[in-house]
């Protein structure tokens, strides 16, 4: 863990170093997936692509309480995934920080997809089939044609998917519980700041970490997002 005791206090710290843990393996586990749903949205022509389209989203929709109890039923020590996961690889997801990692990936992964969807459609056609027709392959032009022009909204679905995966709170206590140290990343450690009598100077500065996060993450989404369409254009 980075030091950080200079200014935050040891709770502060682990909380922190929690958020941004969790926040990055779940943002960079659903990455992959995420662009592979964003192009099958966007582009497939496929029975069952309202189902989908509804299920990416239904996070977004749904309190994320009960998001959080459907990752419990289903990845909890008796849920059907979970109990598998347990017995066969001795991996645990249920009141630990892997599973605060997976329900900030569900969490975010809607808004990661939403913007890598919109990337793909403003990609013209007519670039991928030109190049079609030069001899290049489906997976040619797709690194070579498509993934560079659709890396802004790859960027910037990917910090925003970050930045939400920062702010969960409802799936995240309902799934893994509220352990400090293991699961009690930012929001978490400030609802119980706010459960303890004079426990408002302590939640005040919770808060502040979580802004100045949520705002480094959007800036950076805009910046390198901004950086690529440059790079498109020749500028850089």
């Amino acid at each position: 863990m980075a030091d950080w005791s200079s200014w935050l206090s040891p709770g502060e710290a682990q909380a922190l170093w929690l958020s941004l843990k969790t926040g990055v393996i779940g943002t960079a586990l659903s990455l992959p997936p995420g662009v592979a749903v964003a192009w099958a949205l966007a582009r497939g022509r496929f029975p069952g692509k309202f189902a989908l389209d509804g299920l990416v989203h239904m996070p977004l929709v749904l309190p994320p309480v009960v998001t959080g109890y459907l990752l419990l039923i289903l990845f909890g020590h008796k849920g059907p995934i979970g109990h598998f996961l347990e017995t066969q690889l001795g991996f645990t997801l249920a009141f630990n920080w892997k599973g605060a990692a997976l329900a900030s990936a569900v969490m975010g992964f809607p808004l990661l997809v939403r913007a890598i969807r919109l990337a793909f459609e403003t990609v013209d056609p007519k670039l991928e089939a030109a190049a079609r027709t030069l001899g290049a392959g489906r997976m040619d032009v797709f690194a070579t044609v498509t993934l560079p022009l659709v890396m802004p909204g790859i960027i910037a679905g990917t910090l925003l998917g970050f930045a939400r995966a920062l702010g969960e709170f409802g799936a995240t206590i309902t799934f893994v519980a509220n352990i400090p140290g293991e699961t009690q990343t930012l929001p978490i450690a400030l609802y119980s700041a706010l459960q303890v009598p004079d426990g408002e100077i302590n939640a005040l500065r919770f808060v502040g970490l979580s802004i100045m996060l949520a705002i480094g993450a959007l800036a950076a989404s805009e910046y390198f997002a901004q950086r690529q369409q440059r790079r498109i254009r020749g500028v850089e």
